[in-house]
Parts: C-alpha cells; sequence; structure tokens
C-alpha cells in the first residue's frame, strides 16, 4: 500500500469516527463547517476533473451545480415526491448540457474557452431569472418536511448533513482516485499536455474531453442538489452564479490544481475562514470572504503557483535534502 493510500484511508476512517464524538458534530456551528468542508471539495474535485487532469479551465460549473439544485428542489416543491428523484435527475441533466455545450466549445482554445464558459454562466443565470416554472428570480422555498434520511432533512442537528456530505466527497474523491490509475485519466493528462501528440497517437481527444466534462458535471450538480436540501431554498444568483464558479476555482488552484488532495487542501483552508469570516465580521459587509479569498490567493499565486500541494512538496523535499547531504555539509563547515 503506498503513503497516498494510506493518507486516503486514513482519513476516512477519522471522518467516520468524528461524528461519533459526543458534541463534535451534532447542532454545532463546527458541525456546520465540517458539512461544508467536504461538500466544498467534492465540488472543487468535480472540477478539477477537467480543469486539473484534462487542462479545459471551466468557469462554468456553477450551471451544473445549479441544475442540480433545481433538479432537487423541483422534486419536492413542485413534485411533491423525494429530494432522492430529483438528483440523480438533475445529474443527468447536467451531464446532457454539458456535453451539448462543451462540443462547440472545445473547439476553442485557452483564454477563449475560459471566457465562452463566463459567458454561459450568464446565459444561464438570465434564463432561470425569467423562468416561471423554476421559480424566477424569486426561485423556490422548500415547505417543511418531516426529519429524517427519507426526506434528508434535519432541523436540530448537522449529523445526517454531515454523513451526507462525506458519502458524497468519498464518492467523488473515489471516482478520481479510480480515474487517475485507469486508461481515462492517462489520456486525459496526455491531452493536458499536448493535444496534437496525444491525438497523433491514436486518442480521440474529443471524445476524452467530453467524457470528463460529463462525469464532472454530474458530481458537480450532485453536489449542487446536496446544497439546495441544505439551504432549504434554491435561486440563480445562490447557485448559477460567476461567484460560486469562482469558489469551484480558486479551492482547486489554492490547493493544488491536478493534485488528488488539493481540492481537499484548499477547502480545508478557504471554509472555515468563510464561514467564520461571515459569522464574525459580517459587520463589515457582504462579500468579505471573497475579498480574503483573493488575497489568499494573489500571495500563494506568486509564493507558490502550485498551491498548497507545492509547498507541502517543497518541504517534504527540503525535508529530505538535509537528511541526505546535512552531515556532509556540516563537516565541511568544519
Amino acid at each position: 500500500m503506498s503513503k497516498k493510500d494510506k493518507l486516503w484511508y486514513g482519513f476516512i476512517i477519522a471522518a467516520l469516527i468524528l461524528p461519533c464524538i459526543p458534541g463534535v458534530i451534532g447542532g454545532s456551528f463546527f458541525g456546520h463547517v465540517a458539512t461544508m468542508i467536504l461538500l466544498y471539495a467534492a465540488m472543487a474535485q468535480s472540477w478539477n476533473i477537467i480543469s486539473g487532469y484534462g487542462g479545459q479551465v471551466s468557469f462554468g460549473h456553477s450551471v451544473f451545480f445549479g441544475i442540480g439544485a433545481y433538479g432537487a428542489a423541483l422534486a419536492v416543491v413542485t413534485c411533491n415526491t423525494l429530494p432522492w428523484y430529483g438528483a440523480p435527475i438533475g445529474m443527468l441533466a447536467a451531464a446532457a448540457v454539458s456535453i451539448f455545450i462543451s462540443y462547440p466549445c472545445f473547439r476553442l482554445k485557452g483564454h477563449y474557452f475560459a471566457i465562452a464558459t463566463f459567458a454561459i454562466v450568464e446565459i444561464f443565470n438570465r434564463l432561470f431569472m425569467i423562468w416561471d416554472a423554476v421559480g424566477g428570480a424569486l426561485g423556490l422555498d422548500y415547505p417543511i418536511l418531516p426529519d429524517g434520511w427519507l426526506n434528508f432533512s434535519w432541523s436540530n442537528t448537522k449529523t445526517g448533513y454531515y454523513l451526507g456530505a462525506l458519502a458524497i466527497f468519498l464518492l467523488v474523491f473515489g471516482v478520481v482516485r479510480w480515474i487517475e490509475k485507469h486508461r481515462l485519466g492517462y489520456y486525459l493528462l496526455a491531452v493536458r499536455e499536448g493535444q496534437e501528440t496525444a491525438e497523433s497517437l491514436g486518442v480521440n481527444s474529443t471524445f476524452v474531453k467530453l467524457g470528463a466534462m460529463a462525469i464532472s458535471a454530474a458530481f458537480a450538480a450532485l453536489c449542487g442538489a446536496f446544497f439546495a436540501q441544505y439551504n432549504y431554498r434554491v435561486d440563480p444568483p445562490m447557485v448559477m452564479s460567476l461567484d460560486m464558479s469562482m469558489k469551484f476555482v480558486l479551492i482547486t488552484i489554492l490547493g493544488g490544481i491536478g493534485t488528488f488532495w488539493g481540492p481537499f487542501l484548499g477547502a480545508l483552508v478557504l471554509i472555515p475562514l468563510q464561514e467564520y469570516t461571515r459569522a464574525y465580521l459580517s459587520f463589515l459587509g457582504a462579500g468579505m470572504d471573497l475579498i480574503i479569498f483573493g488575497l489568499i490567493i494573489i500571495v500563494v499565486m506568486i509564493k507558490e503557483p502550485k498551491g498548497i500541494m507545492g509547498l507541502l512538496g517543497y518541504f517534504v523535499k527540503k525535508k529530505q535534502n538535509d537528511e541526505t547531504n546535512g552531515p556532509e555539509e556540516k563537516g565541511a563547515d568544519r
């Protein structure tokens, strides 16, 4: 078993033990923060599939996130059924929409692809703002539902939401771990490093990118379904905006784009900062968390473009070099 796998299994065991400790999760603010860390880490990892491993930087993932959120909300509010039915339908719809809009956009390269995804967010945001069937600008408010796993709703505790977020986290990270070690992962890396070279070796780059985008969009939609269920309402500015798209990007870049643990490390730093800033510095006005996010990203990008994973790699390498060369250098100093 590799060190990475040991770290992976160690995290799973620790996360499962956490809600068993009395008073740690429950209805506490810490429980809310822990739930958000897992959710945003899964969101960022879904973006990392196509943008980190595939090299196609997308600023449009809030569209897929919003489709998933509306899928779960429509199932409860409009169809009077369970959110469990809406979530998979939202995932399938998001995957279909991602293929539909990505096929022409993949003809664009570099910054032009990123700009096109910006425009897509605005188009969908305006569309949902005027679409009466999904509540228009007012959005959809959840009715009061009985607590329990059937409705995926709890009014006095965070434990159920924490376990739900943990399940999504394990699913997304587990699939990415599988992709890393199988043909799709190798093809994605090949396309990222040199699309023309990969195609000359027989890789169908369009098929590979569309497949990765569909998986990425489906997972983003699953996170959106959870988000709507957790907040008991959904509207276009909340789930389908550039602010939400930027969170996908910032968390991954801070942690380490194109790395397995990067999205988790980014969420581990930024989400507590966001939640505690909102709780204790709200008198400074809305958007304070995004200002702090921006400052941190600027500092990290200047010091270490590879993010927290790059910093950790630097310290590990420095320690190994010190252990290898330390005695000789000390001898030379004498």
